[in-house]
C-alpha cells in the first residue's frame, strides 16, 4: 500500500511539472512565459517615457475619427507657445487632408497611427509593413516630410512589429500618462489624471476629438507651465539614436 501511495504522488508531481513546463513555453508577445516570469524577457518594447533630468514632457494627440476640434487645438498650442505630436491614421489623412496641412504648417510633428487602425499585433509582418508604409506615403503626399514616429493602435504590439519599425526607421511610441479623455471625463478630471502622473520625460496621450479635449488641453498646459515643464513634441523629447529601452519602456541615452 505505501508503495502505491508513493507511486501515485510521484506521478502527480511529474504531471504537474510537465504542465508547468508547457505553460512556461507559451508565447507572450514574442517571448515565452518563462522569460517573462523569471525576469529575463527578450520581449522588445516601444518608448513609454524618457529618462531625463530636464523638466520636459511631450504631449500627443491621436487622430482617427473626427476633426472639428483640430484647428482649435492648434490655436491653443500656439497660445501657450508649445509643440506637440499628432499621430494620424491613414484614412483620417484621406478624409481631412486640409487638417493634415494645417497641422504641418503650424510646426507640429506628425507621426503615423497606422493606415486602418487595426490591432497590429494580430497581423503578419507583410501586412504590418503595408499598414505603416501606406500611411506614411499618405502623410508625405500632403506634407512632403518624412515620418519618424509611430503609435500602435490600442497600444498593441509585439516583437515583429518593433522589428518592422526598425526596418522602416520608425521609433514606436507608447505613453506613460493616459488622459483617458476618450471616456468623456470632464476637463478637470482629465487634468487631474495628467498632473497626478506626469514626471520628467513623460509622454502624454490625448485624442484630437474627445469631448472635453479643448478645455483639458488648455488646463493641462497651464498647469505644466506653472510647474516649470517644457512641453514639446515626441520627436523633441526622445533620443533618435544611441539609446536603449529598458523592460519598462523607459528610453535611456547610451
Amino acid at each position: 500500500m505505501p508503495f502505491c501511495v508513493i507511486k501515485s504522488r510521484t506521478i502527480k508531481i511529474i504531471c504537474a511539472m510537465i504542465i508547468v513546463a508547457v505553460l512556461l513555453c507559451v508565447p507572450i508577445n514574442g517571448s515565452n512565459a518563462a522569460q517573462v516570469f523569471f525576469g529575463y524577457s527578450a520581449r522588445r518594447v516601444p518608448v513609454y517615457s524618457v529618462a531625463t533630468e530636464e523638466k520636459q514632457v511631450a504631449i500627443s494627440f491621436d487622430a482617427a475619427w473626427g476633426a472639428d476640434k483640430t484647428e482649435d487645438i492648434l490655436a491653443i498650442l500656439k497660445e501657450y507657445d508649445v509643440t506637440a505630436t499628432f499621430f494620424l491614421v491613414g484614412f483620417w489623412v484621406d478624409k481631412f487632408p486640409e487638417k493634415v496641412k494645417a497641422i504641418d504648417e503650424a510646426g507640429i510633428e506628425i507621426g503615423t497611427h497606422s493606415n486602418t487602425h487595426p490591432d497590429m499585433a494580430k497581423l503578419d509582418k507583410a501586412t504590418m509593413k503595408s499598414e505603416l508604409t501606406t500611411s506614411i506615403d499618405k502623410i508625405k503626399a500632403v506634407t512632403g516630410k518624412d515620418v519618424s514616429v509611430f503609435r500602435p493602435p490600442y497600444g498593441s504590439y509585439n516583437n515583429t512589429l518593433i522589428e518592422t519599425c526598425d526596418e522602416l526607421n520608425l521609433i514606436p511610441i507608447q505613453w506613460d500618462v493616459d488622459s483617458l479623455d476618450w471616456k468623456g471625463l470632464s476637463a478637470g478630471d482629465i487634468t487631474k489624471r495628467v498632473m497626478d502622473r506626469v514626471k520628467n520625460g513623460s509622454i502624454i496621450l490625448m485624442h484630437n476629438n474627445s469631448d472635453n479635449v479643448l478645455d483639458a488641453t488648455r488646463m493641462v498646459l497651464e498647469r505644466l507651465k506653472l510647474q516649470g515643464y517644457k512641453v514639446t513634441s515626441v520627436g523633441e523629447l526622445i533620443y533618435k539614436d544611441n539609446f536603449t529601452i529598458d523592460r519598462n519602456g523607459v528610453q535611456h541615452a547610451n
